[in-house]
């Protein structure tokens, strides 16, 4: 009975330090349900499934005349729906709490990386050899991305409240579909602790 007194008491300083699994709401690029938990002390891994958003319309031009569906076709536009995103990754944690002095709580810092798969629905208006006389041409594809990630930032953890909130900026880098387009982003967010 003295021992398990004893390892509480020692152990107690490493309880509240953010060991917990959270869910929550990701608003940003992309736009997400976000599960995360931790492995270590510094360490957690999370996963993030969501809508990401569109590239630019050159994007999705570029795409069209790199695979026109006539060797005559010419682009005219498109149309464009968010599809899924799935992130999983992983950071590393830097307690900050005491460097900016914060006596209620604590806050984190963290960078990682990880891999993120995206899709985008698209519709492509083109015509062919003259422009304007088969202006009804369409053609469906499915935009796949798939490429690693990287990102940083704080998340700041409530004494009272099983609640923290976040926010963190990043790139990703795909390797599949455009090889070397990056992409910039971002989010905040909150999450429920349990």
């Amino acid at each position: 009975m003295k021992f398990r007194i004893l390892a509480m008491i020692l152990f107690l300083p490493f309880l509240g330090f953010a060991q917990e699994r959270g869910v929550g709401l990701r608003l940003g690029e992309p736009i997400s349900i976000t599960y995360k938990d931790f492995i270590e002390d510094y360490l957690s891994i999370e996963a993030m499934i969501g809508s990401g958003g569109v590239n630019s319309d050159s994007y999705y031009q570029q795409d069209f005349e790199n695979n026109p569906p006539a060797s005559n076709a010419f682009y005219i536009g498109q149309n464009t729906q968010k599809g899924i995103s799935l992130n999983l990754r992983a950071a590393l944690h830097e307690d900050f709490t005491e460097t900016f002095g914060i006596e209620i709580g604590y806050l984190l810092g963290y960078a990682g990386a990880g891999v993120q798969f995206r899709s985008v629905n698209v519709t492509y208006f083109y015509d062919v050899n003259q422009i304007g006389t088969n202006p009804n041409l369409t053609e469906e594809r499915t935009n796949i991305d798939f490429g690693p990630e990287a990102f940083a930032g704080g998340e700041y953890y409530f004494d009272e409240l099983p609640i923290s909130v976040f926010a963190e900026v990043g790139f990703f880098l795909e390797l599949l579909d455009r090889v070397g387009h990056i992409k910039g982003q971002g989010g905040i967010g909150v999450r429920y602790l349990f």
